[in-house]
């Protein structure tokens, strides 16, 4: 069986502690390949040799990190193909779905390729008599990234970039689920011209998670999971006095107005809702429709669409519309969520706990699952499912619609469909969430602008990639300087204006 270690000052290396996390095919529901899951000892050994690296990696001037990741992004369009494959044998969603992980990804590293103009600092000569002021962008040190495995090439490309290009190291810890993706761009990026050490790869568990963010060398950690994970390393990375950036999880809803296009929102939330088995946390898991009248027809129009959905391994090619769930663990949670909504009288329209897939009858599958007349009190509300599971809660006034997205704990996406520009300014100025969709359903924002929810969603001052990646990885220094050129002045002891 294929064992995976870590990646280490250029290569790859195996795991020295004994202990391994299985790896599935979640289609199949059989062991693939076994990671090493790495001491402390091992971690504190990157973490140096990352520190090493730094040093000479900072001092390279930003234009030639800067074609670093250009070679980067052109290796990545060249193995579009097998970085698709490879997060699709270990996560299980299609490849189509997987090649739009890379390209999202690969996005933020051609944003990277300017970096940069995004580090430049300010300056104003002549603020006092001989007095210039300057302020300088300087990256933190050695920074972590702690990715989930929903998105196996995504989320750490949208690390990676912005750390490296900024003059940072990375420790980057991969989902121990899905770890093939992270390794094997380590490799890319070495064949880019990435100096060793800048870049390691550390796969492991809560214990290197917490090495990370107890270990005093790093200076800042983004970590994108469930919402009670990244509470608890903001919390423990603000107490070791380190910068934060942790986004968790997410409650999307879509508002359909009286006024919207139907079979547009249909559509919409067909895709939304089911695209990666509902794996993402900008999946939209709550339609929101106004009147009866709406919700009726909307469910009219949702079933049929649901019901040629098709399900299975990402082997079959374009003939599947989405994959497993990524455990047996997850696949029983919804399952269990399903019957709970039964059970606490939502009306279950279609039903997937059901599905068998000949060939896969252990794949970790859960069909297309709809539900109406669901209410907030109900756990297949209040929860993150985390599955294709779409729960329908009527509302009969837009203001009813929009207070139950505002009551929310979570905040990360929200949509609404209308044809009404009144409605939808409304909705985008007062709507308390961090990214908004307007007939459109899931509203990631492109690269050169930035990523991050609100409340529950997310915990720290700035987002993930585009400016605010910039100044999360660098800080500010600013410098006062003067050159005595004929300015006679005795000794002060009092604070004064410089003018």
């Amino acid at each position: 069986m294929q064992e995976i270690g870590h990646w280490i000052n250029g290569k790859r290396v195996a795991g020295m502690s004994g202990r391994y996390a299985d790896i599935y095919n979640p289609a199949t529901g059989e062991v693939q390949a076994r990671v090493a899951l790495a001491t402390l000892a091992e971690l504190d050994h990157a973490i140096q040799e990352a520190a090493k690296a730094q040093v000479g990696w900072a001092a390279t001037n930003p234009q030639r990190r800067a074609r670093v990741m250009m070679a980067f992004g052109q290796l990545i369009n060249q193995n579009m193909d097998k970085l698709a494959e490879m997060v699709a044998r270990e996560h299980g969603k299609t490849i189509p779905d997987a090649k739009g992980d890379v390209q999202r990804g690969l996005e933020v590293i051609e944003v990277c390729m300017g970096a940069p103009a995004m580090l430049k600092g300010e300056m104003m000569d002549s603020a006092g008599p001989g007095i210039d002021l300057y302020a300088m962008r300087q990256p933190l040190g050695v920074v972590a990234g702690i990715t989930p495995f929903n998105f196996p090439a995504m989320i750490p490309l949208w690390k990676i970039g912005p750390a490296l290009s900024s003059g940072n190291a990375m420790i980057l810890k991969p989902s121990e689920r899905v770890p093939s993706t992270s390794l094997f761009l380590a490799e890319l990026l070495q064949q880019a011209g990435l100096p060793d050490g800048v870049l390691q790869v550390v796969n492991g568990d809560k214990e290197v998670v917490d090495g990370i963010l107890d270990h005093p060398v790093i200076q800042g950690v983004g970590f994108v999971g469930s919402t009670p994970i990244a509470q608890y390393i903001y919390g423990r990375a603000a107490t070791n006095g380190k910068r934060a950036q942790c986004f968790g999880g997410a409650k999307n809803h879509m508002i359909i107005m009286p006024d919207a296009d139907l079979d547009k929102a249909a559509d919409a939330l067909v895709g939304a809702g089911y695209g990666a088995a509902g794996e993402r946390c900008m999946a939209v898991s709550v339609a929101v429709p106004v009147g009866d009248r709406t919700a009726d027809a909307l469910i009219e129009r949702l079933i049929p669409r649901i019901e040629k959905l098709k399900v299975g391994p990402y082997t079959a090619g374009h003939d599947v519309d989405f994959g497993p769930l990524i455990t047996a663990q997850a696949q029983e949670r919804v399952k269990g969520l399903i019957t709970s909504g039964v059970e606490q009288g939502a009306k279950l329209v279609v039903d997937g706990r059901g599905l068998k897939i000949q060939g896969y009858e252990k794949g970790f599958f859960v069909g297309p699952t709809l539900f109406d007349h669901v209410t907030p009190e109900m756990e297949i509300y209040r929860q993150e499912i985390f599955g294709p599971v779409l729960s329908t809660v009527r509302r009969q006034s837009y203001e009813d619609a929009l207070k139950l997205v505002m009551d929310n704990e979570y905040g990360n996406g929200t949509a609404i469909f209308t044809a009404d520009g009144d409605t939808a300014r409304d909705f985008a100025s007062r709507v308390n969430v961090g990214m908004v969709g307007i007939n459109f359903p899931i509203p990631v924002p492109l690269s050169y602008f930035s990523f991050g929810g609100w409340k529950k969603s997310a915990f720290g001052d700035l987002n993930q990639y585009g400016p605010d990646a910039f100044r999360f990885y660098t800080r500010t220094k600013t410098v006062t300087a003067r050159w005595f050129s004929g300015i006679k002045e005795g000794a002060s002891l009092n604070f004064k204006a410089l003018d």
